[in-house]
């Protein structure tokens, strides 16, 4: 059963004997802590409703795609209010300040920062609704509230007889006050958090239980699908629908802001209908390049502008005029599509009290600005709710299938679930953005001297601002959405708005020590709708960086490893996972003798990852035998879900780095589905070692950082079996004449 808010706030507030608590965080309340007003109502960063029956509720303010935040956040709470994980109930937050991620400002889950910005706050959550219950069972027995054990939902009196349940006391709890001081557990007396192995929402999904996108259903609901345009930037011109009209089952056709609409009394009857259709499509200003002329734009900008420098120590540029021989290297990443498992789909419907959306989103504050933006409905009339996500890894930030869904069910008086196909989901993704690097570097007796990086392509902020940038501000109206986004653009780097990163994470944190370094970024877009991908940035710069690292090794003569160890000399969580992988990995030990092994490392989420590729080529194919990985972030929560997430990491990284590539004929997208445009297969998923390095830092990302590293990793290992360098994906057997 899931709950609107209002309904939620109801339940919790005014049932017998029930608590609500939440925590305040500075920044988004002026609230000093836990309040209890007449109607139970409050709106905290996370919250919990403890009622009298002894049930706990957790209100989770960040999706679960995959990653495992279902399981992680809610063990934080739980292990501080002293239940077991599995017996607390998990509700999905609704839209509200209040549940912004504040790495963002924004109710984003994303950057795989949820563990990271919940591990004190959710905590303190947990700690405090325990606080609360033993001040009142210390109130009832009339003993100091130190002295009092909890375990398990229940509370022991001092003299080891006397036992009260949770449930005893939630009423005389809600009217105590919260202690100014919110002592936390010390992790050597910690029950789940690094032991608690189970994944909450296993038993829900494989018994099918899960509410997906696609699971929504409502009475009387029809279907919808949308004729999108070929071309990006072209736009309908005329519709001739008579022949769909006459189809079987449907109910309307309609021309909306993305295309035309076919809704009908079920899917298929909605996708039969949708090949009648006759469109002209008007495409003077639509997009006609392909990958060719969009990496030839590249060059031309990265020839006729140095770009935007990003990070300058010492003079690169004069040590690389003045050097006797300067290296130099050229990289492309292409555009990859996202291709979650379960495509775009939304549900919506209006109702007497607005517009409801069901959807699986990353980003339900920002859905709700996107419905906003094609309806008449004010965002306060707008009710999100968020489902189970089929996949995310970015996708779900760009939020163009909820204002279909959207204009759609306004134009109709009842609820409509569109879907998009494969094909549609393939071929009008906001896709990963491709990027061109270009290096110079020179070698001393010491190592690296000089390092020039510059990076050209475009930005994500350009187009995620369209509904993001409005989110903010939901009071601004509606005809100033697009005024919000441009002001977001042009503001960009400045104390309004956030720099955006995505071109450059993870070159500008290059670890490695030089005396002279310079990053630059070349602003180029070719006009193809990007948005963020599994790692963002760090999923080209990890590649880029690491290969031009090998060849460095390569042209001075020293080992991979033992050339990254020399200019990590300053960087100790770095060398221990690279140290750690090459001990797990057997860097210098025997194999076979047609496998060769590669090495990368890399920073980004917090997080750090060292990874050694073991790879073969047979009949022009190449094989991943083995991948092994070390990886340092901070404390572990869930010790399973960090393997996990290395695994799916190394899997779609690997992915991208044998298959990705999208391609366009004349500015239509060649590729469709999975037959041509491939994920790795079971047969090539390779063995893998996961070794976690203990740290008593802060828990930092680990849903994206497994698969930077992976590419170049392999990348060089390919290098090492054929003396010949990948420097583009997706990888080939023979790449050529290169060296």
């Amino acid at each position: 059963m899931k709950l609107s808010r209002r309904e939620f706030i109801k339940a919790g507030g005014t049932g017998s004997g029930a608590l609500v608590i939440g925590l305040t965080l500075p920044g988004c309340s002026r609230s000093g802590g836990p309040r209890i007003t007449e109607d139970g109502s409050w709106t905290p960063n996370a919250w919990l409703v403890l009622d009298g029956s002894g049930d706990v509720t957790f209100t989770l303010d960040r999706v679960e795609m995959g990653q495992g935040t279902y399981t992680g956040l809610t063990t934080l709470v739980a292990e501080e209010l002293d239940v077991h994980p599995e017996s607390v109930r998990i509700i999905f937050a609704p839209v509200g300040d209040a549940y912004a991620n504040p790495e963002y400002i924004l109710q984003v889950t994303g950057g795989s920062t949820s563990l990271a910005t919940s591990w004190e706050r959710l905590r303190k959550a947990g700690a405090g609704a325990r606080a609360l219950l033993v001040k009142a069972a210390a109130e009832v027995w009339q003993v100091e509230p130190g002295d009092i054990r909890t375990d398990e939902g229940a509370l022991y009196h001092p003299d080891g007889t006397q036992t009260m349940a949770y449930s005893d006391v939630v009423e005389l709890a809600a009217r105590q006050r919260m202690p100014d001081e919110i002592p936390l557990k010390l992790p050597e007396n910690f029950r789940y958090i690094g032991r608690h192995d189970k994944r909450l929402d296993a038993y829900a999904k494989v018994t099918g239980r899960a509410v997906y996108g696609l699971d929504v259903e409502r009475p009387d609901m029809v279907y919808a699908v949308v004729s999108r345009p070929p071309r990006v930037g072209a736009k309908v011109d005329a519709v001739d629908d008579s022949a769909a009209l006459a189809q079987k089952g449907v109910v309307d056709v309609f021309t909306i802001e993305r295309g035309v609409a076919v809704v009908a009394d079920s899917y298929w009857h909605a996708r039969k209908a949708q090949e009648k259709l006759r469109i002209e499509w008007d495409e003077r200003d639509a997009f006609r390049g392909d990958h060719e002329s969009i990496f030839q734009d590249y060059r031309k900008a990265a020839d006729d502008s140095r770009g935007d420098t990003e990070r300058s120590n010492g003079n690169a540029r004069s040590v690389l005029r003045r050097a006797d021989r300067v290296f130099t290297a050229e990289y492309e990443a292409p555009f990859l599509a996202h291709a979650t498992m379960e495509p775009q789909n939304c549900t919506a419907e209006v109702t007497a009290r607005g517009l409801e959306i069901w959807a699986p989103t990353q980003a339900p504050d920002i859905a709700r600005i996107a419905a906003a933006r094609v309806t008449a409905f004010s965002p306060g009339d707008i009710e999100v709710h968020t489902t189970f996500l089929g996949g995310g890894f970015g996708r779900r930030l760009t939020q163009e299938y909820v204002e279909e869904a959207a204009a759609i069910a306004e134009k109709l008086d009842r609820p409509v679930k569109l879907i998009w196909s494969r094909e549609e989901d393939i071929r009008h993704d906001m896709y990963r953005p491709g990027m061109l690097h270009r290096f110079q570097a020179s070698l001393n007796g010491e190592g690296i001297e000089a390092w020039d990086h510059q990076i050209t392509g475009p930005l994500i902020f350009d187009y995620f601002a369209r509904n993001a940038a409005a989110t903010q501000y939901p009071w601004v109206p509606r005809f100033l959405y697009d005024t919000m986004a441009r002001v977001g653009r042009l503001t960009e780097g400045t104390f309004l708005t956030p720099k955006d990163h995505s071109a450059i994470e993870g070159a500008v944190e290059v670890p490695y020590g030089a005396p002279n370094i310079l990053v630059r970024h070349t602003q180029a877009d070719a006009g193809v709708p990007i948005s963020y991908w599994r790692a963002v940035g760090h999923s080209h710069n990890g590649f880029a960086v690491e290969t031009f690292m090998d060849e460095l090794a390569h042209e001075a003569g020293v080992d991979p490893v033992e050339f990254r160890l020399r200019h990590l000399t300053d960087k100790p969580r770095h060398r221990a996972v690279l140290e750690k992988v090459a001990e797990a990995a057997d860097w210098k030990g025997s194999m076979n003798e047609d496998h060769a092994r590669g090495v990368a490392v890399h920073w980004s989420f917090g997080s750090y990852v060292a990874q050694i590729v073991e790879a073969s080529i047979e009949n022009q194919r190449i094989l991943v035998h083995r991948v092994s990985c070390a990886i340092d972030c901070g404390q572990i929560v869930n010790p399973d879900i960090v393997r996990m997430q290395m695994e799916s990491g190394i899997n779609f990284g690997l992915s991208a780095a044998l298959h990705g590539r999208i391609d366009w004929d004349e500015g239509r997208v060649r590729q469709s589905n999975f037959h041509d445009y491939r994920l790795l297969q079971q047969d090539e998923s390779p063995a893998m070692d996961i070794v976690l390095v203990d740290s008593e830092e802060d828990p930092s990302g680990v849903g994206e950082p497994g698969l930077p590293p992976v590419i170049p990793a392999l990348g060089n290992a390919l290098f090492a079996l054929t003396g010949k360098r990948q420097r583009s994906t997706p990888f080939v057997a023979d790449p050529g004449e290169t060296s």
